[in-house]
């Protein structure tokens, strides 16, 4: 089915971003899809400190031979104090004293990290925010559109490996599994994921991508 639509969308691209622009001007679904992908203990996502910090990332989809993609990144493994090093995200980073807004951080830091620039991204809308409690980040994403595939350059100093993926693979629900994860210490049990080209997609940018793809599957008409 997410097959044959993709193929059924390759003629009809400037529609389908603009019902999905619409989708995102509506109330969202927030928690009721994010948490399909959340890991357990779902109830941490809800815990709010009163003293979080504020992020913004990117959802950027573009067409590659006709078929909309999803750009992500692997993070770097570098820096032993990031607690997300080597994981799979959107690019995005925390909010900084010279952002004018968050709409404004999710370009510059898709610019800093993939080389994208802002001129080239229309920016459809956002999803709902997230509270990274490991982090203690709240994060606020946001869904861009580049009319072609961006010449992308990887800042070395942050980005391992830049990932483009076809939305109908993360749509095939044979690439949504579960499987348990030994994060730094700790081993999570039981924890669903996208699995992508062997890479694991899964916490918080999982919960992201969950919300998205139900209102890309909403604007399929």
């Amino acid at each position: 089915m997410a097959r044959a639509f993709f193929i059924s969308l390759m003629y009809n691209t400037p529609e389908f971003i603009a019902r999905l622009k619409s989708q995102l001007s509506r109330p969202l679904p927030g928690a009721t899809e994010q948490l399909r992908m959340a890991p357990d203990p779902k109830h941490y996502y809800d815990r709010v400190s009163d003293d979080y910090r504020k992020a913004a990332v990117l959802a950027l989809l573009y067409p590659v031979e006709n078929r909309l993609h999803l750009v992500y990144i692997k993070r770097s493994s570098g820096d032993a104090n990031d607690k997300h090093a080597g994981q799979i995200s959107f690019p995005g980073g925390k909010l900084e004293q010279t952002d004018k807004s968050l709409e404004e951080c999710a370009l510059r830091e898709t610019n800093e990290e993939v080389g994208v620039l802002k001129e080239n991204i229309n920016v459809l809308g956002q999803l709902s925010k997230v509270f990274v409690f490991v982090s203690n980040f709240m994060v606020y994403p946001f869904i861009g559109y580049a009319e072609s595939r961006p010449n992308f350059i990887a800042d070395d100093s942050e980005v391992e490996q830049i990932l483009e993926i076809p939305l109908e693979y993360l749509l095939e629900t044979k690439n949504q599994k579960v499987k348990d994860l030994k994060i730094r210490n700790y081993l999570l049990k039981d924890v669903p994921y996208y699995s992508l080209n062997g890479h694991v997609l899964w916490g918080a940018t999982a919960m992201m991508t969950s919300e998205l793809l139900y209102l890309i599957k909403k604007s399929k008409k």
